[in-house]
C-alpha cells in the first residue's frame, strides 16, 4: 500500500506559502526605502527602550536627517576609507576584509569590522545587537535585497544617517553639531576622519575625547583618504555634483 501523497503535498504548500509571505514582507520593508527616509532604525529602538527600562536620566538621543547633497564629501569619502574601500565595486560583501578582521580580532582589544557599509546598514535598520549565526544570515539576505532595490548613493545616505558616532548620538547631522558644533556640511577632512574612526566601536571610542589609538587610526584614515584619490573618488557613486569634489 503506498503513503498517502496529500499530507506532503499540503506541507509542501504551506513551505511555499511562508516562503511567498516572506519575500513579500521583505520587498514591502526594502524597497519603499530606497526613497523614504526611516525616522528611527532598530538599533536606534533598542537603545532607547534600555536607556528606559534602567532609567537613564542621563541618556539623550540626538539624531537628525540630512540628504547627502547636505553632508561634506569628506565624511562619506572618510565612511569608505574606514570601513569599506572596495564599496563602490563589490555587490555588497567582501569577503577578503571579513578574514582580515577576523585575524585582527583575535590579537587586538580594538574591534575591527569585517563588514560592508551595505552590511552594516542592513543590520541598523532590521537586526538586532549581539553575534550569532542567525543574525549574519539575516543580514546576508537583507544585504542582498539592499544591493539589488538601492543604487550605493542611497546606501551610503541611509547609513551615513544612521551609524552611531557616540551615545545617542546617530548620524552625521547630529554628531557634526554634537561634537564640533558645526552642521554636516562644513566638516573638514579631519574632523571627517575622526568621525569615521569611531564607527567600529562608537561605545568604547569617543570623538570628544579621542585616545591616542584613536588619534593613530585618524591619522591613518587621512593617508587613505588621499590614497583613494580625495572626494573625486565619490564621482564614481553619483553622490555629489562634480563642482563640489
Amino acid at each position: 500500500m503506498r503513503p498517502d501523497p496529500r499530507p506532503r503535498r499540503a506541507a509542501l504548500r504551506i513551505v511555499r506559502r511562508i516562503g511567498i509571505a516572506w519575500v513579500a514582507l521583505s520587498a514591502l520593508l526594502v524597497v519603499p526605502l530606497r526613497w523614504v527616509d526611516p525616522p528611527l532604525d532598530a538599533f536606534m529602538i533598542e537603545a532607547r527602550v534600555a536607556a528606559w527600562r534602567r532609567d537613564d536620566r542621563h541618556y539623550v538621543f540626538r539624531h537628525r536627517w540630512v540628504a547627502l547633497r547636505r553632508i561634506s564629501p569628506q565624511l562619506p569619502l572618510a565612511a569608505i576609507a574606514a570601513e569599506d574601500q572596495t564599496f563602490p565595486f563589490h555587490w555588497g560583501f567582501d569577503f577578503s576584509a571579513m578574514k582580515a578582521a577576523y585575524q585582527h580580532d583575535l590579537v587586538s582589544r580594538h574591534v575591527r569590522g569585517g563588514s560592508t557599509i551595505s552590511q552594516q546598514v542592513a543590520k541598523n535598520l532590521f537586526l538586532w545587537s549581539g553575534r550569532s549565526y542567525l543574525r549574519k544570515a539575516i543580514e546576508a539576505y537583507f544585504t542582498v535585497w539592499i544591493e539589488a532595490c538601492w543604487p550605493k548613493r542611497r546606501i551610503l545616505e541611509v547609513y551615513l544617517n544612521v551609524a552611531e558616532f557616540g551615545r545617542g548620538t546617530y548620524g552625521a547631522e547630529a554628531a557634526s553639531r554634537a561634537f564640533f558644533h558645526e552642521p554636516a556640511s562644513r566638516l573638514t577632512p579631519a574632523q571627517a576622519a575622526l568621525l569615521a574612526a569611531v564607527l567600529p566601536d562608537p561605545d568604547h571610542d569617543h570623538v570628544d575625547a579621542p585616545s591616542r589609538y584613536l588619534e593613530r587610526r585618524r591619522a591613518w584614515i587621512l593617508e587613505q583618504m588621499r590614497n583613494l584619490g580625495g572626494p573625486r573618488f565619490l564621482e564614481v557613486l553619483g553622490a555629489y555634483p562634480a563642482r563640489r569634489l
